[in-house]
């Protein structure tokens, strides 16, 4: 973590360190339209984030609700970024209840007309696996 950033962090620096996005510009537009909320309100990229402040994320996949742990505007590691933020045990249920939402899908629902070699042998490996996993 950056000595610099003892105090405050821009948002958008933030999210990208803790690896909610790829890109910090990625993250600027998530915070500009509207899809992270700091303490329940809209804000801008360059908003200042302090230990301690509320922020509701919703990335492509999933939604979180996290509290700020540590400030950092480097990425580092994931395991590092894991340490920047405390995620609601809400949150972790509700993304957990999506997660087994998302069925697998049956690899012939792909399938148009006659199969091809590759979906064929596609097929055969759904049809070899253990029921268990």
């Amino acid at each position: 973590m950056n000595h610099k950033t003892a105090e405050r962090t821009r948002i958008d620096k933030w999210l990208w360190a803790a690896r909610f996005f790829k890109t910090r510009s990625l993250a600027a537009q998530a915070v500009e339209s509207g899809k992270v909320l700091l303490n329940g309100e809209r804000v801008k990229p360059a908003k200042a984030l302090h230990v301690g402040d509320a922020l509701r994320i919703r990335t492509p996949v999933y939604e979180y609700t996290v509290h700020v742990m540590a400030l950092s505007d480097q990425r580092g590691s994931a395991t590092i970024a894991a340490l920047l933020y405390a995620e609601t045990p809400e949150s972790i249920a509700a993304r957990e209840a999506a997660r087994a939402s998302r069925q697998p899908r049956d690899p012939a629902s792909f399938i148009r007309g006659r199969p091809t070699k590759r979906d064929r042998r596609q097929l055969e490996q759904f049809r070899d696996e253990p029921e268990g996993g």
